[in-house]
């Protein structure tokens, strides 16, 4: 019976981080939302766009491990909420580096539903969001 409580003695503390980390999961599709150029929410929902769905998937994803290294390497509520917001921008300028320098025309290619540039898209995300969590590590 002790070894049960004391497994549950961090209970708040997950309870706690799971919140923020759905908190910052929401935050995220909103600033995400805003950084990209198209709708990829209404590109899903109602236009069923594979492309768009696959690229913010990936972000989603990205984001998600990016926030798991925050999560686990943070030394307090406050250390982790920081690193979060760090990560929100973090992965927000992957997706600013790949329209500006390697795919330009990435947002058309997704309008377009090019299942091609999701897919790199997708993938550009996890990778940041690889690296961001990575670096996190201190």
């Amino acid at each position: 019976m002790d070894s049960i409580m004391a497994s549950l003695a961090g209970l708040d503390n997950f309870a706690l981080y799971f919140l923020l980390s759905i908190i910052f999961l929401f935050i995220f599709k909103f600033v995400y939302a805003l950084v990209t150029p198209h709708d990829e929410w209404k590109l899903v929902k109602e236009e069923k766009n594979v492309a768009a769905a696959v690229g913010f998937g990936g972000a989603i994803v990205g984001f998600a491990l990016a926030l798991s290294g925050a999560a686990a390497n943070s030394l307090s509520v406050i250390d982790f909420a920081i690193w979060g917001i760090v990560a929100i921008i973090a992965q927000s300028l992957a997706f600013a580096l790949l329209r500006f320098t390697f795919m330009p025309r990435i947002a058309e290619r997704i309008n377009n539903n090019e299942v091609s540039a999701g897919v790199i898209l997708a993938a550009m995300s996890v990778a940041v969001g690889l690296l961001n969590a990575a670096c996190m590590t201190y």
